[in-house]
């Protein structure tokens, strides 16, 4: 079963303009889900010499409280009947946050490559995250769909699960993706001796369409659409990225890694697709 039904929205924040994109995308969040914020910072001591006392420490905790407190301030302005608290946590950033998902339904972090949350942070929380993640790299555009990749696996269908939440929410189109040009993408059993890449555009579209149908009966109101990309995942994906929302993903698809949080389609995304992305791994 997936565990959408965590206590509160989480978002790391250290007081950068990436930080604050993700702020701001975590408060709608939480006001759509009708869920309390958690505002948290990570802090520790990051200098190359050992302080030179208590007194040093404390003013680097003092300084960390300030960061929190202006995240807490703009949550707060942005959304006033929004239940928000800030928690400082002491400890490296990445550690800090997948603790402090333990207990929520969605956590979102500012982009790769900017800020102290971000970088390591922005790669392992989505992979040891105990809910969905968001890597917010623009502000969310309400007018283009979100993207789900889907290649028929369990991490593909929670990522649909995902998606069509989100979309309902926000009142978005839904566009379901599906590259297949790699093997992977078709069940072994099912995939046999074809090497026509006709009869393997037609067995994979009604893969597609098999896994896409449930959810669109969940969510009729949810105004979705499928499309098939005779190209290997990855190409498939960044393509629709350019157009898109939000793109959502498994954690890990059929082409997965034994062993591995987090799948190289996964990882190539969150490293360079041009819009946000959710990483929602199943579970059981």
């Amino acid at each position: 079963m997936n565990r959408f039904d965590g206590s509160y929205v989480l978002v790391g924040f250290d007081g950068s303009p990436a930080s604050e994109r993700a702020l701001r995308w975590a408060v709608d969040e939480a006001r759509l889900r009708r869920l309390p914020l958690t505002v948290c910072h990570a802090w520790q001591w990051s200098y190359p010499v050992p302080p030179s006392g208590p007194e040093a420490m404390e003013t680097a905790r003092k300084m960390a409280q300030h960061v929190l407190d202006k995240g807490v301030f703009i949550a707060r302005e942005v959304s006033p009947r929004t239940r928000t608290q800030g928690r400082l946590v002491a400890g490296p950033a990445p550690a800090m946050l997948v603790n402090q998902s333990k207990n929520a339904s969605l956590a979102l972090i500012g982009t790769y490559g900017e800020g102290a949350f971000a970088g390591s942070s922005a790669i392992q929380l989505p992979a040891y995250a105990h809910c969905p993640v968001i890597v917010v790299r623009c502000v969310a555009d309400r007018g283009r769909p979100v993207v789900v990749g889907v290649d028929g696996s369990a991490a593909s269908d929670a990522a649909l699960a995902f998606g069509f939440e989100e979309a309902a929410l926000r009142g978005q189109r839904l566009r379901a993706v599906f590259g297949c040009w790699e093997p992977e993408a078709i069940a072994s059993a099912e995939m046999g001796m074809i090497t026509d890449p006709e009869e393997l555009r037609v067995m994979a579209a009604g893969r597609l369409e098999r896994t896409v149908s449930p959810w669109r009966e969940k969510y009729p109101y949810v105004d979705a659409e499928t499309a098939l990309a005779m190209r290997t995942p990855r190409h498939a994906l960044l393509e629709a990225a350019a157009g898109a929302a939000l793109l959502v993903l498994g954690g890990r698809g059929l082409g997965g890694v034994a062993g591995l949080r987090l799948g190289a389609v996964g990882s190539a995304m969150l490293q360079h697709a041009p819009c946000s992305v959710a990483i929602v791994r199943p579970w059981i």
